[in-house]
């Protein structure tokens, strides 16, 4: 007689699936296991045991058995509901943002406890937001450029990008191909960079070392939060379109 082995661990809800006969499966980050996807048994069904203990966005105690090609979920118990994420249409998209860009990135069954408290952590503070708060707006820029740099790719932000030459505030240039921001000499060279004000590196250098004490606190006008958001959305494009969605951990 073959016994079940069964697994027990915290999972975060990147997104899920529906399919036939009232099943779902769900994408998860797990702090044991890193990425995975467990088959939800007929877990749409009115009567189910396992829908009143997972749901996207949220933190739960997940127990699930692996078969031949798939995980099952037998058990699912909730840690931690973000139910303040849901009450504005900003905070929603911002968390699916979040969510798509780990669920992009994250291949392969690796745990890391960095990215784990992270995710943790950056959904603390978007259930802890309300929409017209400071620092509501770089929520997602901070996950972002945190979770890229513990994948190996975190941007130069010092020096010259390219020829380590010491920057000009008023002259400054992101370049998405050479991983940060770049001299005037450079930008000549490598015209497909965006130009940036002196601002938005000085918040890029906080977001890099998670100084949200200030970042939260900050008043970002809406011209410096466009610029870093276009830096942050073409650096993801770059990353997303090089490396075939998928990143390592370094």
């Amino acid at each position: 007689m073959t016994m079940v082995l069964r697994h027990r661990t915290s999972a975060f809800v990147l997104g899920r699936e529906d399919s036939l006969d009232a099943d779902r499966t769900f994408f998860v980050f797990t702090k044991d296991f890193g990425r995975i996807e467990v088959l939800g048994k007929s877990i749409r069904k009115i009567d189910s045991k396992l829908k009143g203990g997972i749901e996207v966005f949220s933190l739960s105690n997940i127990e699930f058995i692996q078969g031949k090609n798939k995980k099952t979920l037998t058990d699912a118990v909730f840690i931690k509901k973000f139910k303040n994420v849901f009450e504005s249409t900003n905070m929603l998209e911002t968390a699916h943002k979040i969510s798509q860009l780990a669920d992009n990135f994250i291949k392969g069954q690796e745990p890391d406890e960095k990215i784990w408290d992270l995710l943790t952590d950056v959904f603390e503070k978007l259930n802890n937001y309300q929409e017209n708060n400071r620092g509501c707006q770089l929520i997602y820029p901070y996950f972002f450029w945190n979770f890229v740099s513990m994948l190996g790719y975190g941007p130069e932000l010092s020096n010259c990008a390219n020829c380590s030459a010491k920057l000009n505030p008023y002259e400054l240039y992101f370049s998405s191909k050479e991983g940060g921001v770049i001299c005037k000499i450079c930008y000549t060279l490598n015209r497909n960079s965006i130009k940036v004000k002196s601002g938005v590196v000085k918040v890029l250098r906080l977001i890099i070392k998670k100084d949200w004490s200030i970042l939260s606190k900050l008043k970002i006008e809406n011209s410096m939060q466009e610029s870093l958001n276009e830096v942050s959305d073409n650096y993801y494009s770059y990353l997303k379109s090089n490396f075939n969605g998928y990143l390592k951990n370094t």
